[in-house]
């Protein structure tokens, strides 16, 4: 199978992976990120600090980062908290 996967802009959020960053005590103000969401079409929709710059050089061989695509980071704890949420298949 040949298909290239490509995001669909109007999935809608369904359901949160994990805790809020509330909930983990990341965050003192009223943003809640970092997080990570499971979309109505299955995608997952992440949200973190935009680092594409800081790792654009130094990326390990075989990885890009292709025109439309940023990279994100998170906090660990934050993938932690979802691995309970995250289906294994």
């Amino acid at each position: 199978m040949d298909a290239k996967w490509e995001p669909d802009p109007s999935a809608s959020f369904v359901r949160r992976l994990g805790k809020s960053s509330h909930e983990l005590g990341q965050t003192s103000g009223n943003s809640s990120c970092p997080d990570i969401w499971e979309l109505d079409n299955g995608d997952i929709a992440v949200i973190g600090r935009e680092l594409t710059a800081s790792y654009e050089g130094r990326l390990p061989d075989g990885v890009s980062v292709d025109p439309g695509e940023r990279l994100v980071v998170i906090p660990r704890a934050t993938i932690i908290a979802a691995k309970p949420d995250i289906p294994h298949e």
